[in-house]
């Protein structure tokens, strides 16, 4: 599965009406890119769920109104509203949960 890369413009046309896990990183912080390995094998697994990613440097708009104080930051969304926030690097394991709990 891919994992899209979204815009302000566009977030909450891709959030509304399915579950999508949305991945807030930085191209320059390491466990982003750890969490981002992770998040690729599971979108490769997991196919009721959408992948998205937001860069919080180039979408800091979305950043501040999802209050992503800390990197990376995972943010759940069931039709279009947050249901769980997790902060930091997290196991594949301990990411299955998060989603399907």
């Amino acid at each position: 599965m891919n994992i899209i890369n979204v815009k302000e413009n566009e977030f909450e046309e891709i959030i509304k009406n399915e579950t999508v896990l949305v991945d807030f990183y930085a191209d320059w912080c390491g466990p982003c890119k750890m969490m981002s390995k992770v998040i690729d094998d599971l979108s490769n697994e997991i196919n009721d769920v959408k992948f998205a990613k937001v860069n919080v440097d180039i979408e800091n708009k979305l950043a501040s109104k999802y209050s992503v104080m800390s990197i990376p930051t995972l943010i759940l969304f069931k039709n279009g509203n947050m249901v769980k926030k997790m902060v930091g690097f997290h196991s594949k394991d301990e990411l299955i949960e998060f989603i399907k709990n």
